[in-house]
């Protein structure tokens, strides 16, 4: 078990409680679930984010299935910001890409 996670007695107790449900009480369970959800996911890009600096170098792949690469023009709420080489620029989930270069690295800038 991950620490900080709590455990469920049984899933098949928790099968049967959720069987024994009204439609009321299945709404407010859903609408629980799935705000946690978003916390978590919205927690995960926090993190995945925060590895990103403006001005590194990044890579990541187009719907078409073409690699591209670019810079770092912005970190955004939900999305990262990046102009390729090709002048375009694509807001890019996070969890998308991958560090190529560090502004901190070569160049001649400083670390971060």
């Amino acid at each position: 078990m991950k620490p900080g996670s709590v455990k469920i007695m049984d899933r098949v107790s928790a099968v049967e409680a959720i069987k024994r449900l009204d439609e009321e009480d299945l709404l407010f369970l859903n609408r629980l679930i799935v705000e946690r959800l978003k916390l978590i996911s919205q927690a995960r890009a926090t993190g995945l984010m925060a590895t990103f600096t403006k001005g590194d170098r990044v890579g990541f792949q187009a719907p078409d299935g073409r690699a591209l690469q670019g810079s770092v023009l912005r970190l955004n709420q939900k999305t990262v910001s990046v102009v390729t080489d090709d002048g375009h620029q694509w807001n890019v989930a996070p969890g998308l890409l991958h560090l190529v270069q560090s502004v901190g690295e070569g160049g001649g800038r400083g670390k971060r």
